[in-house]
């Protein structure tokens, strides 16, 4: 498919729903990085139908941090999943830059997948007996033009920790090396599910700031899904779910840094 916990150490290294609010912003580019029309996913049949999302419209804009905020149920990491490639609508259209995601077989997706797109999730899946730029180099082996490894690391904070194995790093540490893998390959977009969620405040925080960064200095578009209304504060947009739609658009003129968060 042609779509086509270590605060020192960074310091040292570093409608829309139909019925709801527009969610879009003014354009960075003349398309829109994402683009979707009256999605909606259903899940089981019959009495036991489970409406995730209904009717979203959306557009998130290349270089936008964007935040999906709402509770579980919301439907936002079934957006996520969607815009990601990891899940298809039951109906309505998803587009990615000039790209129709809408249709494309499981072959097309994953090739969406492996060069357009960075994931980082609530758990970081790194392998155990792998360094951490051994880890990256599964990644650069097969990407088609990735950063050197070692660049990738130092963005994250963590050249002193570069060959060390999982086990041998904290959780935020781990996470970190999560954005790394994530970014290595240099996708046009972030999509981060729950990145802090199992990290405590202090090192929430440190993830947060990695992909700020991330977002500043690469442009990188960040769209990051949390319950943690605190996080709002550091986005362009903040889209805030709720029985499958978009409820609310919060855009902020003024966004804070992720140091400047608390919760």
């Amino acid at each position: 498919m042609p779509v086509r916990s270590g605060a020192m150490e960074i310091a040292a290294d570093m409608d829309t729903a139909r019925h709801a609010p527009e969610a879009t912003a003014p354009p960075r580019s003349d398309v829109p990085v994402f683009s979707a029309r009256g999605l909606n996913k259903v899940y089981g049949s019959d009495e036991t139908q489970v409406h995730a999302l209904r009717d979203v419209d959306l557009d998130i804009w290349r270089g936008e941090f964007v935040v999906l905020l709402g509770a579980s149920g919301s439907g936002k990491s079934t957006l996520l999943n969607i815009l990601g490639g990891l899940d298809v609508p039951s109906s309505g259209e998803v587009r990615f830059a000039e790209h129709r995601l809408t249709g494309a077989d499981e072959s097309e997706l994953t090739t969406y997948r492996r060069e357009h797109v960075g994931f980082v999730f609530q758990f970081y899946n790194l392998i155990p007996s792998l360094t951490v730029r051994e880890n990256l180099g599964l990644v650069t082996d097969i990407a088609v033009d990735p950063m050197p490894i070692d660049e990738a690391i130092a963005l994250v904070g963590l050249t002193p920790r570069r060959d060390h194995f999982p086990a041998q790093l904290s959780g935020g540490e781990q996470q970190r090396v999560a954005i790394a893998r994530a970014i290595v390959k240099r996708p046009e977009v972030l999509l981060c599910d729950e990145p802090t969620g199992a990290l405590d405040y202090t090192t929430g925080k440190l993830v947060l700031e990695v992909i700020a960064r991330i977002n500043a200095e690469l442009g990188t578009t960040a769209v990051v899904i949390t319950h943690n209304a605190a996080i709002a504060g550091m986005a362009d947009r903040v889209l805030h779910l709720g029985d499958g739609r978009i409820q609310k658009v919060q855009v902020n003129a003024h966004k804070i840094s992720p140091s400047e968060l608390s919760w």
